[in-house]
Order: C-alpha cells, then structure tokens, then sequence
C-alpha cells in the first residue's frame, strides 16, 4: 500500500458542540482533506506546537515527552495512520535510537503533537484518504473557517445524540450501559466514558 504524506491546514472547533474540535490534515499531492476530531486538550497541545511563538511556563505533557526523548537520544522520524475502524483513526510513530527502529502505538492526535515537535512527517495509507478524505467544498459566501466548522458539527453529530441520550441512563439496563462505556471508549471518547461509568457506579 502507498503512503500518501499529510500537511496540517489547521484546527477547526464546533460552533454547536462545547469542546469538540478537528484537526484538517490535507494530502500534499492532492485536494483532499482528513478531519480527525480531537479533545480540547490535544488541541491545545497542536496549537501551541504550530505557533511556535507561545512557550507554555512549565512543559505540556508532548514537550515533556520531547524533553524525555532528546534526553535519551530518541528520535521520532514518521508518523503512520495506518487504520481506520467504525470512524476511529489509529497511528503509529516511527523512533529510533542508536540506529535501531522502533515502532510505537499512539493515538492520532498524540502522534501529531509530537511529530509537530520533532518536526517529523506525517503519512497516511491511500486507502485510507480514499475512505476518509474529503473534499471541501467552501460556499463564495463563505469563508474555509465556517466550512470546516460546519464539517466539525457533521462529524461529532453522532456524539452529540449519544451525548442527549444522557438523562435516560436510569432506563438502560448494565448491560446496555457496559456495552455503551466499551464503545465510548474504543472511539477515546472519555468524557461520555466517565458519564456512564458513574451511572454504573451509582447501580453498584
């Protein structure tokens, strides 16, 4: 399979959704663009790494990482998102030290922070882009911001229902709520997770 190397055109939040964000990685060769939604903090995390002008007062948790890694000699040289399954991408960073590669499993927004920092390529497979690449198709109207604002609301529209279905927890027996907490956490999503682990707990 080809890999296809990625460039990130930005951030982009809901205008609908508190904390819902994207990440918009466009395809160097091509038109097409990959929406990765992310968490606030992981957000924030890319944000400071693209501006390079704002210096947090003590080390985010990927410049930690970074300081760690420089300390003992690692080097991250690629990034791979290399699968994509029921709408949740999986990534790999490529390291190496002392010659010797090494391949480490990492959630996407993760890698992207730290690729950012050690100023490391991205790359996704075509299958992969031809799956989940989009072509942005921006109104005259409109600027590129309110479309991919527009497209952050489509692509947490899903969480925001499951989000809604909040207050009728009391109605779903534990095993429904168990499978519910599976899922929330296979797509990361972890604030739905606590929200049904607690309506467990409250049963326990």
């Amino acid at each position: 399979m080809s890999l296809v190397r990625l460039n990130i055109k930005g951030i982009s939040y809901s205008q609908t959704q508190n904390g819902a964000y994207a990440l918009i990685l466009s395809e160097v060769d091509g038109e097409r663009k990959l929406p990765i939604v992310i968490g606030a903090f992981e957000a924030q995390s890319i944000a400071i790494a693209l501006e390079k002008e704002i210096k947090p007062p003590r080390p985010l948790t990927h410049d930690l990482f970074k300081n760690f890694a420089d300390r003992f000699d690692v080097v991250v040289k690629q990034v791979i998102i290399h699968k994509l399954v029921d709408g949740v991408f999986y990534s790999s960073i490529i390291c190496e030290r002392d010659k010797i590669e090494e391949i480490i499993d990492a959630r996407t927004s993760d890698a992207i922070a730290l690729a950012l920092r050690f100023q490391a390529p991205i790359f996704t497979y075509k299958n992969i882009l031809d799956q989940a690449g989009i072509y942005l198709k921006v109104n005259p109207k409109k600027d590129d911001d309110d479309a991919e604002s527009l497209l952050v609301d489509e692509l947490v529209s899903d969480d925001v229902e499951m989000v809604g279905k909040e207050t009728s927890y009391q109605d779903l027996s534990l095993e429904e709520l168990n499978r519910m907490l599976d899922q929330a956490v296979g797509n990361e999503d972890y604030e739905l997770a606590a929200r049904i682990r607690d309506e467990i707990s409250k049963r326990g």
